[in-house]
This record gives structure tokens, C-alpha cells and sequence, in this order.
């Protein structure tokens, strides 16, 4: 037994031992011999003596009458002989009174033994049908051997019945897939191994795939996740994002910049997760895929030749815009940024404590995020897209996180103070009168209306619709004091605007863009040395209103064999936006 743990009598197996201590009494066997032979008697028990139509009396005292004498301490008072008479009494003695204890015995008896257990019914859950699919729900309508016989068939076309990734466009359309799912389907074949896929490999994995994957969801995930996965990494969709690069039309300039294609490969890859993967996890699940627009951003693919239109992915536009403000911020080009580099950020609009806060590893994920107290361009996509679009549920999610400085899920009153109190000092040195804190608390408790009193939680948020006011007004003295000059005319605006508009996002990379196409519309007359040279690609770039090619590039990069998501070989191989 370990030291000091105090013995606790055991109430149950004290009962046991009791129990067949008085089991073992002579006296007791012999009167439940007695009660078992008067059970057996044809006719049950009667009164023998004394009046037989008056019942005995009733089985009483259990407790007295069976009594174990090993209880019975020396210095304990005996039992009276009226109370010790009844379970002495011997089966072969004569009974001069009326049974006491036959009759109710034998009829307590009886009941019990006339109990039956009723059969349980059958389960409940047996009549409930699947309705978890986490591959698809199964298609009866498919016709496997059709769309083998088709794969085949165009397999057939090809020299040798082998296909090449050049091939595997018409592959793709032979298996009722998107075109672009053509790179995803060559490397799950094997493809990138050998160069080509046979028609044997490539119908014994489609045709294992339709049988296990009853989705496009499924399907997608499945073809781009490592051998033994189950949901995708980041590093999975370089192989998908390289074909379309070297692929699509709308990105056809940037065969000649290749060394650019890392870098929008990395902007596009944590655009998918910033809106996939809604569980900060860093993997894209089945389910995150389903419940997105990824799919069908990738299927526009195809029939969208402009590919700055498909703008919640693609858009070559916005990456040059989030790569050329990161470019600003670094200064040393190393593709990390400390930060006092991350303050200057829109002219020092974003609060001290808030930097802070973004480096103390509260929004900043993956074990090569942050590197001697510095984000990579990763991490900066991300800082980017939450600070100009306040709205969407994953920008939601990366400001309170910055906020909730305890981690309790909840935005006290203290944590608020907190960061408005650099707020006010700012205001004050602007020559700005700022509102007492307890006036701008009742305003930002007005404005969400929190469930409970005094704290805002994150659904709070997620439910006002002004959640980028409320964020702004703790830390972001530009938009917080844009937002007071012109709350009436936005209002006004939006009241008038119809038809489909712009995220906010949106809105800021095309006013960004129109603005880094005109500030190098004024530099090309001081760059003409440097037309004759990239007058090819300038021809391509400027057909896409792009600055790339409007600047000469600053040092020569070397190429880059692999693509780097955290951390990039650096030391001289940085590139400039343009």
C-alpha cells in the first residue's frame, strides 16, 4: 500500500462475509430446509393448530431472525427469547401455534420465481441508414466499364498507348474531370517518375479511385495527397499549381520570368488555405474542400482566359500587389521581415501593441513561421488579406486571436483597454481629442451587442456586420479615423449600390494595381535603355497591364529548382517586383 493512504473499510464485501457466516449456521440450513420442504407440499403451507382460516402473521423482523451469532459480543446484551424464537426453531420440531413465517415465505417466493425477463427490443440504431460519407456519398448510376472503355479508347490514340503530360488534357476530358485536373491525375499515376503513364497504370488507379471516392472532393484529395495522407499539405499543391503556370494562357508572360513562379505559386497556395482551411489546422480535409469554391475556381480555369478574373484564387494582379508590399517592407530582400519592418506597413497605421501581437506567434503557423523574431512571405499573405478585408470569417478569426490576449476565447473589457489606450496616446499627439474609453465602450457594445454582458466572443463578431469598424477602432488610427469622416456618405453608398459588389479586398488590390501601373507609366521614359533588351516580354507583360517587365530586374537570379512555402535559400538571389 503506498505511504500515508488511510485503510477504508469495504461496506460490500463486510455484507459478503456476514452473509455466509450465517449461511454456514446449522440453525440457518436447517431452517431453510424447512421453508423448502413446507414449499414443496401439495396444497402450500397451512396452519397447523389454532384457527385455520386466520392467516399467520406476517414474515416480519428479517433482520433479527437472521442474525449471524458471530455477531454477538460477549458484552452485548442477549436478544429477548420472544425475539430469538422464530429462526431457532429446528425443521423436525413440533409447532404447537400456527406458522409464522411458511406462508408469506412461500408466497414471496412464488411471485419471484413467476418473473419472466422480457426480451429486449431490437436496437434502434439497426434501422438508421449511413448518412456519413466522408468520401462521397455512392453513386449507383455510374458506369464504370463505360468510362473505362472511353479512357481506353483514348489511350489508344496515343504512340504506344502511353500518355504524356501533354496528353493528359484530352485524358482528363476522357475521365469527366476539369482540364486542369490534368497535372493532379499524370502525378497520381505515377507519372512524374517515368514521364509518361501507361494505360494499364493509369485504368487500374482511375478505376480503384471510382470505386473509393464517389466525389470530385474526394477525388481532388486523393490524387494530391502523400502516400499515406488522408488530407493536403501545402507542399501538395505545388505539383497542381506548376501545371498551371506552365499552362494557362492568362500566366503565358511568365514562361519567361520562371523565377517568379515560385513566388506565385507560394501567393496562390496560402490563398487556398487562408479560405479552405477553415480550421487553422494547416490541412485541408475532404470536408474543407466540399465546402468551398475551390473546385469550381479550378474548373473556371478552363474556360477563363484572363486569369486576373478569377480573383479569389489566381489573380496574377493581386499577387504582383501583395508581393510588391512586401517588397517595400523588406529591405534587406532576404523574404523576411522583422517588426520594425512589418510597423511601417500603410505609414505606421497599425498599433505597436497589435505588431507585437502578430509576432508573438498568435496567428502564425508551421515550425519554420517564424525565424528570429521574423515572418516569411507566407505569413505576410496572410497579414496582408486580414488588415484590408476585415470582413471574411478567417480575417475575423486572425484579429481576435491578436486580441484575446489570454487565450480564453473571449474579449474582456481589460484586453480592450488595453489596446485602445495606444489608440488615444496617438490621437493626442495628432492634436485629435479621442473619446474617454467607457464612451467608446458603450459604442463598440451598441455596435456588435454581444450575447453576454461584457464579453465578446468571436460568434459576436462573426454576426455584426461592422466587425472591421470594431477592429479598427483599437488599432488602426488611419481607417479608425477614415471610418468616423465618412460613416454617412459609405452608408449613403450602400443603400445606392446595386448589383454585385466588390469584397473589400478586391477593391483595394485593383486601386493598388492601377496605382503601381501608373507610377511606372511615369519611370519609362528614364528606362528606355533597358526596353530593347525585353521588348518580348515587355510586349506580354504590358498586354496584362503588368509592371514586371516595365523595370529592369536588379540583379540576375539564379533559378530555383524547388519551391520553398516558409523559408527560402536567400543571400543574393532575391528578386525585385519589376
Amino acid at each position: 500500500m503506498p505511504p500515508g493512504k488511510v485503510l477504508q473499510p469495504v461496506l460490500k464485501m463486510k455484507v459478503d462475509e456476514l452473509f455466509l457466516c450465517w449461511l454456514s449456521e446449522s440453525s440457518t440450513q436447517a431452517m431453510l430446509q424447512d421453508c423448502l420442504q413446507r414449499i414443496k407440499m401439495p396444497g402450500g403451507p397451512v396452519g397447523v393448530g389454532g384457527d385455520a382460516g386466520q392467516p399467520g402473521p406476517p414474515f416480519a423482523a428479517p433482520a433479527l431472525a437472521c442474525r449471524p451469532r458471530g455477531l454477538d459480543s460477549p458484552g452485548a446484551p442477549s436478544l429477548s427469547p420472544a425475539s430469538t424464537a422464530l429462526p431457532l426453531g429446528a425443521a423436525s420440531s413440533a409447532r404447537s401455534g400456527p406458522p409464522v413465517r411458511g406462508p408469506r415465505r412461500s408466497a414471496g417466493t412464488r411471485v419471484v420465481q413467476t418473473r419472466k425477463e422480457q426480451p429486449l427490443p431490437p436496437a434502434a440504431s439497426l434501422s438508421i441508414p449511413t448518412f456519413y460519407f466522408p468520401r462521397g456519398r455512392p453513386q449507383d448510376a455510374v458506369n464504370v466499364d463505360a468510362i473505362i472503355a472511353k479512357i481506353e479508347r483514348t489511350f489508344a490514340q496515343f504512340p504506344h498507348e502511353r500518355a504524356t503530360m501533354g496528353d493528359m488534357g484530352r485524358v482528363a476530358k476522357a475521365c469527366g474531370c476539369p482540364l486542369y485536373w490534368k497535372g493532379p491525375l499524370f502525378c497520381g499515376a505515377g507519372g512524374e517518375r517515368t514521364g509518361s503513364v501507361s494505360v494499364h497504370k493509369f485504368v487500374a488507379m482511375w478505376r480503384k479511385m471510382l470505386q473509393s471516392c464517389h466525389d470530385d472532393a474526394a477525388k481532388f484529395v486523393h490524387l494530391l495527397v502523400s502516400p499515406g495522407g488522408s488530407s493536403l499539405a501545402q507542399e501538395d499543391f505545388i505539383p497542381f499549381l506548376q501545371d498551371v503556370v506552365n499552362t494557362h494562357p492568362g500566366l503565358a508572360f511568365l514562361k519567361e520570368a520562371s523565377e517568379f513562379h515560385s513566388r506565385y505559386i507560394t501567393t496562390v497556395i496560402q490563398r487556398i488555405f487562408y479560405t479552405v482551411n477553415r480550421s487553422w489546422s494547416g490541412r485541408i480535409t475532404c470536408a474543407e474542400l466540399r465546402r468551398s469554391t475551390f473546385l469550381q475556381n479550378v474548373a473556371l480555369l478552363e474556360d477563363e482566359v484572363d486569369i486576373n478574373q478569377l480573383t479569389e484564387f489566381f489573380s496574377y494582379e493581386h499577387f504582383y500587389v501583395i508581393y510588391c508590399k512586401f517588397w517595400e517592407l523588406d529591405t534587406d530582400h532576404d523574404l523576411l521581415i522583422d517588426a520594425q519592418d512589418l510597423a511601417r506597413h500603410n505609414d505606421h497605421a497599425i498599433s505597436t501593441k497589435m505588431i507585437e501581437r502578430i509576432f508573438s506567434g498568435a496567428v502564425t503557423r508551421g515550425k519554420k513561421v517564424q525565424k528570429e523574431g521574423k515572418i516569411s512571405y507566407a505569413d505576410f499573405v496572410w497579414f496582408l488579406i486580414s488588415e484590408e478585408d476585415k470582413k471574411t470569417p478567417t480575417s475575423i478569426e486572425y484579429w481576435f486571436r491578436c486580441m484575446d490576449l489570454d487565450g480564453d476565447g473571449v474579449l474582456s473589457m481589460f484586453e480592450l483597454e488595453y489596446f485602445y489606450e495606444e489608440q488615444c496616446r496617438r490621437l493626442d499627439s495628432m492634436a485629435i481629442e479621442a473619446l474617454p474609453f467607457e464612451d467608446c465602450l458603450c459604442q463598440m457594445l451598441d455596435l456588435v451587442k454581444p450575447q453576454s454582458e461584457g464579453r465578446i466572443t468571436l460568434h459576436d463578431l462573426k454576426r455584426c456586420k461592422l466587425a472591421s469598424v470594431f477592429f479598427d477602432t483599437f488599432f488602426n488610427i488611419e481607417k479608425y479615423l477614415d471610418h468616423e469622416q465618412r460613416e454617412q456618405i459609405s452608408l449613403f453608398r450602400e443603400s445606392e449600390s446595386e448589383g454585385p459588389e466588390l469584397s473589400d479586398w478586391e477593391r483595394y488590390a485593383a486601386e493598388e494595381y492601377d496605382i503601381l501601373v501608373a507610377e511606372e507609366a511615369m519611370g519609362e521614359p528614364w528606362e528606355d535603355g533597358y526596353e530593347a533588351e525585353l521588348s518580348p516580354v515587355d510586349q506580354k507583360l504590358s498586354a496584362l497591364r503588368s509592371p514586371l517587365a516595365q523595370r529592369p530586374f536588379f540583379e540576375v537570379p539564379t533559378g530555383l529548382g524547388a519551391v520553398e512555402l516558409y523559408e527560402y535559400e536567400h543571400g543574393g538571389d532575391d528578386l525585385p517586383p519589376s
